[in-house]
């Protein structure tokens, strides 16, 4: 009971902090020169400050330093959080190539691995537990600086990183208290705080943008608490957990990063592929882009509480009809959710395409176009 007043008053310290904080951190960004100007693969039209993360930071450091423990793997998330906060100020003030900016975020990941944050065996199904040794060091560090990456990736539209980091961030605090990862459920807590603190200034229409200094340090803090809270622990589901509060942004990272691939550019090369822009090109506005992608979040959420609460087997091979009934709705509401957005909505169109060399972007094509180039080559 300790713990969750302890996550309930951090959440509510961070997102008190965060959102009192942001209109001073939108005038230190006119002031100093880190604005988001308009661009063709933006979807705002005109200058818009990017500092806003450090409102984030500063909410969830006060939070961290009151109501996470006094040890060293929480003393080690926070100068992390430190760190990562850093490199994306840089970013967003002097730009940063993705070489400097990847050993950046590197180089905060390890803060916390090196100080006991990482996951040292897991258990997975069918397969059971087994020790990682050193490969838990780099390991973490890789699954740390993905989540990172993830989350910045989808910061492409008003409200979208903050809002999936709330609902990630609540689903996360909640599984790991009862899990008794106190610490990890704090640290979830005061994660969603900050998310929701500065998401009242950045819902549609914006008054500015959390930048990197806000996607890396809420990816980074999501990460970590996905460690602490689940992935250390001996559940048999341990990785699915994570997995499925971030099926929306991991699924728009895969996508893109395919995308890339297929087309031979570098992955971390911006342009117009992920999913809130193809929402956009079919005519939806923010706001409806926000409403539907917070569903589908809030439906993989639901369905990874729906795994850790519903008492559907006794771990044995025994289930129980009723609750395994409720859960398999759990489990179809989420797959409905995420057909209905991916082909429905043409999230992923299922089109032949081509690469138009001058800008980049995928040009559909009609069956004819691509039989005769076919031929052609």
């Amino acid at each position: 009971m300790a713990a969750t007043t302890d996550a309930v008053l951090a959440f509510l310290v961070a997102a008190a902090i965060a959102w009192l904080l942001v209109p001073y951190a939108e005038r230190l960004a006119f002031r100093i020169g880190a604005i988001d100007m308009p661009k063709e693969r933006g979807l705002h039209d005109k200058p818009m400050p990017r500092l806003s993360g450090l409102a984030i930071f500063a909410g969830i450091e006060v939070a961290g330093w009151i109501w996470l423990p006094s040890d060293g793997e929480s003393r080690s998330i926070l100068l992390g959080a430190a760190a990562i906060a850093v490199v994306g100020v840089i970013d967003d003030v002097r730009g940063l190539p993705a070489l400097p900016k990847l050993l950046g975020q590197i180089g905060a990941a390890l803060i916390p691995v090196l100080a006991g944050v990482r996951v040292d065996n897991l258990t997975l199904p069918f397969v059971g537990g087994f020790e990682l040794g050193w490969l838990a060091y780099p390991l973490t560090v890789l699954g740390i600086v993905a989540v990172v990456n993830v989350i910045n990736f989808i910061d492409g539209v008003d409200g979208l990183a903050a809002g999936v980091c709330t609902i990630a961030a609540i689903s996360l605090a909640v599984i790991a208290l009862s899990l008794e990862r106190n610490s990890a459920g704090v640290l979830a807590a005061l994660t969603a705080g900050g998310a929701l603190g500065f998401l009242r200034h950045g819902f549609p229409p914006a008054s500015s943008f959390m930048g990197d200094t806000g996607s890396n340090l809420l990816g980074y803090l999501l990460a970590t608490a996905s460690v602490q809270g689940a992935l250390k622990t001996n559940a048999v589901v341990a990785l699915v957990f994570p997995l499925v509060v971030l099926a929306v942004p991991i699924l728009d990272t895969g996508f893109v990063v395919a995308k890339r691939l297929k087309y031979r550019q570098p992955i971390y090369q911006a342009d117009t592929w992920h999913f809130h822009h193809r929402m956009a090109a079919i005519g939806f506005s923010q706001r409806r882009t926000l409403a539907y992608l917070y569903g589908w979040t809030l439906a993989l959420a639901a369905l990874a509480l729906a795994l850790r609460f519903v008492p559907y087997s006794d771990n044995h091979g025994h289930f129980n009809a009723l609750w395994t009934a409720v859960m398999v709705a759990f489990g179809l509401l989420a797959v409905a959710t995420s057909v209905y957005l991916v082909y429905v909505l043409e999230i992923l169109k299922l089109r032949r395409g081509r690469l138009n060399p001058e800008t980049g972007e995928i040009e559909a094509i009609t069956l004819e176009e691509a039989e005769e180039s076919r031929r052609e080559t």
